[in-house]
C-alpha cells in the first residue's frame, strides 16, 4: 500500500466511523492485514488508515524495537477501530516523534503520559484500555491521523523539528 505524504488531502480529512455491517465483511480483515504489513515493511510502530488513503477510523499500534525506534517497548499489534479518547492525564511529557507520512523529519511534541481509550476490536467487540508512556504516545499520534492532524500541528517552535539523520546522531 502507498503511504500518504504530508500535504496530501487525506491527511487533513477526519476519518469516518466503521459501520457495524463492515465488521462482518472479509474485506475489513483483509484491509487490516494489509495495513499491518505496510506498517511493518516501513519500520513503523503505528499506522492509521488515512495514511494509506483509506478514510476509515482504523489504527494499529505495534511498538517494537526497530531501526527507527531502537528503544521501543515490544508489544503485540493492537488494532483499534473507531477509537475514542475517554480521558488523558494532565501530566504531559515532551518526546521526539517521527511519522511515515512526514519522512525525513522528527518533531519534539508534548503529549499526555497516559490515556483511557474505548474502541472496537477486529471482531466488532467493544473494548476499553489504558495506555501509558510510549504506547500512549503512539496512540495519540495515530489518533491525530484520524482527526485530520499530524505531529506538525503540535509544533510550538521550529527548534523542535530536526532531520532524522541529525536526530539519530544526537539521540540514537
Amino acid at each position: 500500500m502507498k503511504i500518504a505524504q504530508v500535504g496530501e488531502e487525506i491527511l487533513r480529512t477526519p476519518a469516518r466511523q466503521v459501520s457495524e455491517s463492515e465488521f462482518a465483511q472479509e474485506a475489513l480483515v483483509t484491509f487490516i492485514d494489509e495495513l499491518l504489513a505496510t506498517m511493518l515493511e516501513a519500520n513503523g510502530i503505528g499506522i492509521a488508515a488515512p495514511q494509506v488513503f483509506d478514510p476509515r477510523a482504523i489504527m494499529i499500534i505495534a511498538s517494537r524495537p526497530n531501526p527507527r525506534y531502537p528503544d521501543a517497548p515490544d508489544m503485540q499489534p493492537l488494532v483499534l477501530i473507531n477509537p475514542r479518547l475517554k480521558q488523558s492525564s494532565e501530566n504531559k511529557v515532551w518526546e521526539w516523534e517521527g511519522c511515515l507520512s512526514v519522512p525525513g523529519l522528527r518533531g519534539r511534541i508534548e503529549r499526555p503520559d497516559w490515556v483511557d481509550v474505548a474502541y472496537f476490536d477486529r471482531q466488532g467487540k467493544a473494548q476499553n484500555i489504558k495506555l501509558e508512556g510510549f504506547i500512549a504516545r503512539i496512540f495519540l499520534h495515530e489518533f491525530d491521523h484520524l482527526i485530520g492532524k499530524t505531529w506538525l500541528d503540535h509544533i510550538t517552535s521550529t527548534e523542535n523539528i530536526m532531520a532524522n539523520d541529525v536526530w539519530a546522531a544526537k539521540f540514537a
